[in-house]
């Protein structure tokens, strides 16, 4: 017993603590240490047995007396004490660990741990995808061909993961639920746990002759051409989910999803706000004084609109129905045209003396705020 730890270090307490001390000690060890919480942690396991086994020596007034006065030896099985720690005591009945876990948790306490049963239908993974479509496709709706890359069912085995012509075995150890019950004797009675069952991974079968093509998995990945529909007026960064079109479900469970994100080019003339649609449109100044009737383009084609006479700059025409279709209904929004009067540059001596001219014309008659020429 040379490489045992002394049973007062093991619960972190003083030789001489009184019953209660150990006892909660006892408590908070087995608590931060039970392998429920530490599932598949040989560590955290051994360090339970440990604790266990110090306070079943501890905790008994002749066992403790013994061991205080001659160590481990005291305890040795020679003198009658008990055969172990961690599932070999035989003076503790079995108790119900709801009942001694609820003081730790708040609730009850079963000691059993789910184990997850990857033989039970799983639905299959989304598929993500992106796609790329014009400032007019987007206004309009436009169908569309991706090519994704997805998870689909074995063709040979039919998802079975065995070769032609043979079947999967059932695991003997778990009878094919994937999970397995053990049963081992605590001080506080027996505790079951439920994990998975570690012949078949918790498959719940075994295959002894795999499908060459998929390798025993069931599913193989493949690329898969597919038509979207993207409907009128969608915006940029939207997402469209075609149900089922993701990969194939496991053990007869649904397909996922294909999701395809949406990324529109932008326009060289128009902007798009919502379902609104604006366009900087220049005209010249003669336009603007003498007003004029142009072609304005939109994304029906141009229609005419007349400038009424002494247009200014910055002028906002607004077209109605000529925006964006609203998402799946058969109104649309509006285009906004805002006038930017192009003013020439290097005029010749002719034009130069013609500007002038216009000007002492109009002499006194420029419009003043106003204050303004008090500044």
């Amino acid at each position: 017993m040379a490489d045992k730890r002394d049973y007062y270090e093991v619960l972190g307490v003083a030789k001489g603590a009184s019953d209660d001390d150990i006892k909660k000690a006892f408590r908070k060890k087995a608590k931060e240490n039970h392998p429920d919480l530490h599932p598949g942690d040989k560590e955290a396991e051994k360090r339970f047995k440990e604790i266990n086994e110090a306070y079943e020596i501890l905790s008994d007034p002749e066992k403790k007396s013994r061991y205080d006065q001659y160590g481990f030896a005291g305890v040795d099985p020679s003198y009658g004490a008990g055969q172990g720690g961690y599932g070999g005591y035989s003076d503790f009945g079995d108790v119900d660990l709801g009942d001694i876990f609820s003081s730790f948790f708040g609730g009850g306490f079963g000691g059993s741990t789910r184990a997850q049963n990857q033989n039970a239908p799983r639905r299959g993974d989304s598929v993500r995808a992106s796609v790329t479509i014009t400032f007019e496709e987007a206004a309009f709706g436009v169908e569309k061909k991706i090519t994704v890359v997805r998870t689909e069912t074995c063709p040979d085995c039919g998802g079975s993961g065995c070769e032609k012509g043979t079947t999967p075995e059932i695991c003997p150890d778990c009878r094919g639920t994937g999970a397995v019950r053990q049963q081992q004797r605590t001080p506080f009675g027996v505790m079951s746990t439920t994990t998975s069952c570690p012949r078949c991974g918790g498959k719940g079968k075994i295959i002894h002759q795999p499908c060459k093509k998929c390798r025993g998995v069931g599913a193989v990945r493949k690329n898969k051409t597919v038509s979207v529909n993207i409907p009128a007026g969608i915006d940029d960064g939207q997402t469209i989910s075609l149900r089922g079109e993701g990969s194939a479900g496991v053990n007869g469970g649904s397909s996922g999803d294909l999701l395809i994100t949406i990324s529109i080019k932008p326009h060289e003339f128009f902007k798009r706000e919502g379902t609104n649609v604006y366009l900087d449109f220049p005209i010249s100044v003669t336009q603007a004084i003498l007003g004029d009737e142009v072609e304005v383009p939109t994304l029906d084609g141009r229609v005419k609109y007349t400038i009424p006479e002494g247009t200014q700059s910055g002028t906002v025409f607004r077209l109605k129905g000529k925006g964006i279709p609203y998402l799946r209904s058969g109104s649309r929004g509006d285009q906004f045209v805002t006038v930017n009067v192009s003013i020439p540059k290097n005029l010749t001596k002719d034009q130069r003396e013609l500007v002038e001219k216009l000007a002492e014309s109009m002499e006194g008659k420029t419009p003043k705020k106003k204050g303004f020429w008090k500044l």
